[in-house]
């Protein structure tokens, strides 16, 4: 994903966590201020930037806002406000002031997304450049009520410089919002007697406790995707299970548990004959399994219930879930992040293990790649959710059930203040990775502290504060979910440094002598830290080796560089892309087709069915068309444990090509589109949303993209500053 793209991540989660929407008239003026800060703002983004109220600069009246850029490292900076999406009406219109100075290397704008992905605009095509005096922007969006639950609006600075924001209007069909009708809402989101508690307690959890547990959670699953009355939005589903926990944690037996389950069922309405319910492909590659009905003694009577409901299941659109047009991945739907209960009651709790194992059971590709049975994993998480004591162990049990599905995309954010602080609020000011499966210092934040932290490059570090990094490994590897070890490993050593104290002793090798020293640790805000990529150097993506070798770095390529690199390159040895770490621009088929004498498909798909869950079938992949005039000479393309998603995708392009050489270390083993989930806490976490394969049908996920030559670097390497994999390129494009 490219800066906009991670941009458009960070609106998501803003958008789960942030306040909720002002009771009053919405402070669009920023005139409305205390303790500094505009009433019911927040601000988002990269900590190299400042932000501010000022009320010596305004468009109108007394304050306009502020950001600006004051690091070593561009990035973005936003402020955003957050209001329901309560109105009727076709067209939503934001309006408001900019003032700009000296903005380079991004742009400023206005910004307005429509959630849950319903629309979202940030003037990325036509943001403000330069310095300019006050001048009106406008954004209009699409505002479909029917799916609009939240809308948040905003302005944001990328790059370089200073912007000003104010004035902000916003307008529904040429109307203010006053003046907008409210618009209908359904049965579900009228229901509101839950909002402050589920009132569940769980006083006894023995076996046939947690098995008539776990028997609810999938029942109260499979009516959620499949009971047409609960498709249609006329229960809060959520609410339902509060409802009807109390009377079911009193069963006795087998035959009061299944006749309790049918009576509730019945109470949900008739389900009328389904004629257009298709038949589960033949050719499916994935298909829902029904073992469960045979299992926790479920009587007949219960077992021909769901039957039937299967049978008659809903079809078309849906409350909770949809297929992302165009791509098919999952769109989870009205599930609120309860984001006021950052330590949910056993109920909500208990309700967010059920909302999570059932998209999983029904919308996740990769089930038959994960390391466990996913059948088992509900059982077994019940009493670790329920026995959560606190919000840091709530946090963590869900983290640990996230890391199960073994996804790279799927981890924690939002909400996770107790996880950050359990990771420790101070930073070391080195840059580490696991190299040789040792930690060793690879780079320094800030570079006028190299003298002061006394550690080389290449020095291995191998305890902190008297703990072996194999021991540390065991006991927090767990909680960094990753499709594979070496990703694990990655994400573990951007953290493996942080604590709760200002310093922290560490032992560690140089030149076969194990020393000790006592390292200091620092607020993040006063470090230029980067977290898996080396750090952004504003120059062009492409440059000419010795040789006559192109070398191009997808970290910074930009859509106009692809014309220039063709016309640079073409009468080249070869060329290496680098494709370690994230493309800023999508280029598969922009660049990838020059590659190609011939149209190539590269890639194939597997995507859920929306009216049958947890039926996954292969679908058309991608071609790249072919290039008038393709590249004659060799092309390297080099990947690690960096290249992930979309740069994994890349790299499957560039494997087409009629002379392509993969070289470098297992990927991160995540390629498809994502799809968001939102859990009871503000808990945000994403997945893999569908299954992306070569043409004949070997696996992406987990594996990643396998090198044709595997070089990985080394310790000497690092301590001699050499790029192991780029002179193995070399070496293969000069033979």
């Amino acid at each position: 994903m490219n800066k906009m793209k991670n941009i458009f991540t960070l609106l998501i989660l803003f958008i789960a966590i942030t306040c909720n929407a002002q009771a009053t008239k919405p402070n669009f003026d920023f005139e409305t201020v205390k303790n500094d800060k505009p009433v019911g703002w927040k601000v988002f983004g990269n900590e190299n930037y400042k932000t501010s109220v000022d009320s010596k600069i305004s468009q109108k009246g007394k304050n306009s806002v502020v950001i600006e850029y004051n690091g070593d490292t561009p990035n973005f900076k936003a402020w955003g406000y957050r209001i329901p999406a309560i109105y009727q009406g076709k067209k939503i219109k934001l309006t408001g002031y900019l003032k700009t100075e000296n903005v380079t290397n991004g742009f400023a704008g206005l910004w307005m997304r429509i959630d849950p992905s319903v629309a979202f605009d940030n003037m990325n095509n036509r943001g403000v450049t330069g310095t300019t005096n006050w001048k009106k922007y406008e954004i209009e969006l699409d505002l479909t009520p029917s799916s609009a639950k939240k809308i948040v609006i905003g302005g944001l600075l990328t790059g370089k410089g200073k912007m000003w924001i104010d004035n902000l209007q916003l307008t529904i069909d040429g109307n203010t919002l006053e003046k907008t009708p409210p618009k209908e809402l359904s049965t579900a989101e009228k229901d509101t007697e839950f909002n402050n508690g589920s009132n569940i307690t769980v006083e006894n959890l023995g076996e046939q406790e947690k098995s008539n547990l776990e028997l609810l959670g999938r029942v109260w699953g499979f009516l959620k995707y499949h009971h047409p009355k609960v498709a249609k939005g006329n229960y809060n589903w959520d609410y339902e299970l509060f409802r009807i926990l109390p009377q079911y944690l009193t069963v006795k037996s087998h035959l009061q548990r299944d006749e309790l389950l049918i009576t509730w069922i019945n109470s949900l309405g008739d389900i009328d004959i389904c004629s257009t319910c298709p038949e589960i492909p033949s050719d499916a590659f994935s298909k829902p399994s029904f073992a469960w009905l045979d299992e926790n003694n479920i009587s007949t009577n219960l077992n021909k219930k769901l039957l039937f409901i299967f049978q008659n299941r809903h079809q078309g659109e849906h409350h909770y879930i949809s297929m992302a047009p165009g791509v098919g991945n999952p769109k989870f739907l009205n599930e609120s992040p309860y984001t006021d209960m950052p330590f949910p009651d056993k109920g909500y709790r208990l309700l967010s293990l059920y909302r999570y194992w059932n998209m999983i059971q029904y919308y996740f590709p990769y089930k038959h790649l994960m390391d466990k049975n996913w059948s088992t994993v509900l059982k077994e998480y019940i009493p670790k959710f329920i026995n959560a004591k606190n919000e840091l162990e709530y946090e963590l049990v869900s983290l640990q059930l996230i890391g199960d599905i073994k996804d790279t995309h799927a981890n924690i954010r939002g909400g996770n203040n107790a996880i950050q602080k359990w990771k420790g609020e101070f930073y070391a000011p080195i840059h580490v990775r696991f190299i040789e499966n040792k930690l060793v210092v690879t780079d320094y934040y800030n570079p006028e502290l190299k003298t002061e932290v006394n550690l080389q490059i290449g020095d291995v570090i191998t305890k902190i504060n008297d703990i072996s990094i194999d021991n540390i490994l065991i006991k927090k590897l767990p909680f960094y979910p990753a499709s594979n070890y070496p990703t694990q490993l990655r994400d573990l050593s951007q953290d493996i440094l942080r604590s709760n104290s200002k310093i922290i002793k560490i032992s560690y090798i140089r030149n076969s002598k194990e020393l000790t020293k006592t390292l200091k640790l620092y607020d993040k805000k006063n470090l230029n830290i980067f977290r898996w990529f080396p750090k952004y150097k504003e120059e062009k993506s492409y440059k000419l080796l010795e040789g006559n070798i192109g070398y191009v770095t997808l970290q910074t390529i930009k859509k106009t560089e692809v014309s220039e690199i063709k016309e640079a390159f073409k009468n080249t040895k070869g060329i290496i892309i680098d494709i370690r770490n994230y493309p800023s621009t999508f280029v598969p088929f922009s660049l990838g087709s020059y590659f190609i004498s011939s149209p190539r498909q590269f890639v194939k798909f597997t995507s859920a069915n929306l009216n049958t869950p947890g039926v996954f079938s292969f679908r058309e992949g991608s071609t790249i068309p072919k290039s008038s005039k393709p590249y004659k000479g060799k092309l390297i393309v080099l990947v690690n444990e960096l290249s992930q998603s979309q740069a994994e995708y890349t790299a499957m392009a560039f494997r087409a090509g009629d002379n392509t050489t993969i070289i470098g270390s297992t990927t991160a083993g995540a390629d498809g589109n994502v799809s968001y989930i939102l859990l009871p806490g503000g808990i945000n976490t994403s997945i893999t949303g569908i299954g992306v394969y070569y043409p004949d049908g070997t696996e992406t996920q987990r594996v990643g993209i396998k090198p044709d030559v595997v070089i990985e670097p080394t310790i000497n390497g690092v301590k001699n500053g050499k790029d192991e994999i780029l002179e193995k390129a070399i070496e293969i494009i000069s033979k």
